[in-house]
């Protein structure tokens, strides 16, 4: 079983997942429930990263909607 990313690489793997268009711009980022499963991660280290880059403006939330990659990410 291998061990879950921390916070940092979460992080650094989001970036790259959007860097080489996997996650596009305008694109709905997978749930919270989604990521935690996908990393093996908590909910609440999923909710700190996803806040750290919508502060970074490389995501944008949209209440009742989601969160989503923003249109000019700025890694």
């Amino acid at each position: 079983m291998p061990i879950p990313p921390t916070m940092g690489e979460l992080i650094k793997d989001l970036l790259r997942r959007i860097e080489v268009g996997e996650l596009q711009p305008g694109a709905q980022i997978p749930s919270t429930q989604e990521l935690a499963d996908h990393y093996d991660l908590s909910l609440s280290t999923i909710h700190r990263a996803v806040a750290t880059l919508r502060e970074q403006g490389v995501l944008v939330g949209r209440p009742g909607r989601g969160v989503f990659v923003a249109e000019s990410p700025q890694p």
